[in-house]
């Protein structure tokens, strides 16, 4: 599979101090370039001179995403165990709603990293991530 059309090149990536090997960088590229497309109305999409804001903030966006994305294995892998106590034999487990705050607190995340990053920033005579109203 190739993927074209990359704000951050692996190489660029490396640089940066990212550990991940090939692959999951490719994907969790993907997926942070997509993030920023849907809040920039595609404006980057198809341009081959990327400002650096726009790299770091896929950098972070990479760093981010990667995170819960671990946060998620790790509860899967416990079986979605929460705690458990020994003494007085205790289990809970993440419940539905546990869930749906961790989902909600990634999207927080990654608008503000996107906020941080490309607020101000100005593209062919265009700010990036200005569509007329606050968000």
């Amino acid at each position: 599979m190739e993927f074209n059309g990359q704000y951050l090149t692996y190489e660029e990536y490396k640089r940066l101090g990212g550990t991940l090997d090939l692959m999951p960088f490719n994907l969790l590229e993907y997926e942070a370039r997509k993030k920023i497309d849907a809040k920039t109305q595609r404006r980057l999409v198809g341009n081959t001179n990327i400002p650096e804001e726009v790299k770091m903030c896929e950098y972070a966006l990479i760093n981010s995403i990667n995170g819960y994305a671990n946060s998620f294995k790790s509860i899967s892998n416990s079986g979605n165990l929460a705690s458990e106590s020994i003494d007085g034999y205790s289990v809970s487990y993440i419940t539905p709603s546990q869930v749906s705050e961790i989902i909600h607190s990634k999207d927080t995340e990654i608008d503000d990293v996107i906020r941080t990053y490309l607020t101000g920033v100005i593209y062919n005579n265009e700010h990036l991530i200005y569509v007329g109203i606050e968000w």
